[in-house]
């Protein structure tokens, strides 16, 4: 959430229409201020906020305005009880979304690593992919910590199924001889080697050279190349 808001902006996006009026009336004090900044909160970003540092303060104190309530009551809003439990569940209801679960994180960790780890790197816009895919399918996202979590699963599943995919292509015999290579080269007895990655003849073997190569980019760097 933005922190900068100017006068036209914080009239557009967070003034309180009829129906908001509605569910804030039969609240008071820091509770009708929490529940109102949390509505037009969620509004505009279909999420709450982690913490009350989130919310802009000029939002409160034009929402304190509207709610007829001082913005410091802002500060005496319960993050941690079952009254903020139960506003979410009404603003997740009044907006048609629903609580994320174990099984919706479980399904946009596939749908990421299927979808869009193949084409994209950054993990930043992976996460931001997940948000909005929560959005359009009217689903409250995780929390950011959490999202992290999920877009690292998605990613090491989709290294861990291009490796089995490109394993798969190669034959038997292939494989037999690059996994002798690799044992090898780590125990120091390469067949036909002198010393330490060394191959007959003098100089290295390809495989030592991409070990001590200091440059490495990444495996995905590497392919695209």
């Amino acid at each position: 959430m933005r922190q900068d808001w100017e006068p036209e902006d914080l009239i557009e996006v967070w003034t309180l229409l009829e129906n908001d009026m509605k569910k804030v009336r039969n609240k008071s004090g820091a509770t009708r201020l929490g529940f109102a900044l949390l509505l037009k909160f969620f509004e505009v970003e279909a999420r709450f906020p982690e913490s009350a540092r989130e919310m802009p303060t000029a939002a409160v104190e034009y929402v304190a305005q509207q709610v007829k309530v001082p913005a410091g009551a802002w500060a005496d809003y319960d993050w941690q009880g079952d009254r903020i439990k139960r506003h979410r569940k009404e603003i997740r209801e009044a907006y048609g979304f629903r609580a994320t679960t174990e099984e919706d994180q479980e399904r946009l960790a596939e749908w990421l690593a299927a979808e869009l780890c193949p084409v994209e790197l950054s993990r930043d816009r992976l996460a931001a992919a997940v948000v909005a895919r929560c959005r359009n399918d009217r689903i409250e996202p995780p929390a950011p910590g959490q999202v992290g979590r999920l877009v690292g699963k998605a990613v090491k599943d989709f290294e861990a199924q291009f490796c089995r995919s490109r394993v798969e292509r190669i034959s038997h015999a292939t494989r037999s001889r690059l996994e002798d290579l690799v044992a090898g080269s780590e125990d120091g007895t390469d067949e036909g080697t002198d010393g330490e990655g060394a191959v007959s003849g003098g100089g290295r073997s390809h495989f030592a050279e991409l070990k001590a190569d200091p440059g490495a980019r990444g495996w995905r760097a590497c392919w695209r190349r």
